[in-house]
């Protein structure tokens, strides 16, 4: 068994473990809701007991055989390489810093949409658009989620970077990201460039969410293909009207 595989639940093992009733054993219940997708085996037995570790690989295979757990296989988004801003994008991004920095004092938000978007996926009727706020204030992320709410969105909130990994793999693909630049593990700028980078989310409207306007920060965001910033404390007005810009008519 590859110790440096990640695990993650099947929907039949979600399904499993919302039940009232359980059909596994104590020690399949006490893996599975340890594979979260994104910690690797060797990661999660460093937390476990002497006495789990001893059925630990007979308990995993007998949780694929049940199909209550698989292999989540590594993304691009999830990946540990490094993510550099380009020089080119960096000195396109210079001339557009003053004016971003400025509008962020005067009005509290800067928006620009920085590539065409390609057409969204189509939805069935009265399908919610889907939203994606990483921040790791959890009253500031309800603030937003009701108002997106309010929108027309439905919400999904991440605060570390496990939460932001294990979100941005669910589906469906969001319409739109909040995106605060400070993160207790994380940096917004890296997670900005790898989601430019995906295949499947770099056409994502993302919006920065910062406390501190410097026109170094507005240029790595700008740089990095943020579509808009909000400045902190938010107004909520202004975020509003950013984010009926970058995702347009619905």
């Amino acid at each position: 068994m590859d110790y440096t595989d990640v695990y993650g639940v099947t929907s039949k093992g979600e399904q499993e473990l919302r039940g009232s009733v359980t059909t596994i054993s104590p020690p399949e219940v006490e893996l599975l809701v340890r594979l979260d997708g994104v910690l690797t085996l060797a990661q999660i037995r460093q937390g476990m007991s002497a006495a789990a570790l001893e059925t630990f690989d007979d308990t995993l295979r007998m949780l694929v055989f049940k199909n209550l757990a698989a292999v989540v296989h590594p993304d691009s988004f999830a990946a540990s390489r490094q993510f550099r801003f380009s020089a080119m994008a960096l000195t396109r991004a210079n001339a557009e810093a003053d004016a971003c920095a400025a509008s962020l004092k005067n009005s509290s938000y800067y928006v620009r949409i920085a590539h065409k978007r390609a057409l969204p996926p189509p939805r069935a009727p009265g399908q919610r658009l889907s939203a994606i706020v990483v921040d790791d204030d959890p009253l500031l992320s309800s603030f937003l989620s009701q108002y997106l709410t309010f929108e027309g969105f439905d919400v999904r909130v991440a605060g570390s970077r496990a939460e932001v990994v294990a979100e941005f793999r669910k589906p469906p693909r969001p319409d739109l990201v909040l995106l605060d630049v400070m993160l207790p593990d994380a940096d917004g700028f890296d997670i900005l460039l790898r989601i430019r980078a995906h295949p499947a989310l770099k056409d994502v409207p993302v919006i920065m969410l910062t406390a501190k306007a410097t026109r170094e920060s507005v240029l790595k965001g700008l740089a990095g293909g943020a579509n808009g910033y909000v400045t902190k404390p938010v107004e909520i007005d202004s975020l509003l009207e950013a984010v009926r810009t970058v995702v347009g008519p619905q």
